[in-house]
């Protein structure tokens, strides 16, 4: 798997002609910001009432804290984007 498949694999993810469910979005959101190299340390952390904030850091949070790795995370980001290709993309 490489870089440039992630690149890809995101970018479609942009193009999608109908939004996936926010359990999905969760998912993705997670799995691209380990992939990107984003250091959750230098992420503030939400308010008290920002609930969708709170969702997507601790989605990463959870990826983080079972030690997943870059290369990894592009890895099941992409087979992820892959299985919601038929459903969300324009056809």
């Amino acid at each position: 798997m490489s870089a440039a498949s992630f690149q890809k694999a995101a970018a479609e993810v942009k193009g999608f002609e109908v939004l996936p469910p926010d359990t999905d979005q969760l998912k993705l959101y997670g799995l691209f910001k380990v992939a990107s190299n984003n250091n959750i340390a230098d992420a503030p952390k939400p308010g008290a009432f920002d609930f969708k904030g709170k969702y997507k850091y601790n989605e990463w949070k959870k990826n983080v804290d079972a030690g997943m790795t870059a290369p990894q995370a592009q890895q099941q980001y992409v087979k992820y984007v892959d299985e919601l290709r038929p459903k969300y993309e324009k056809k």
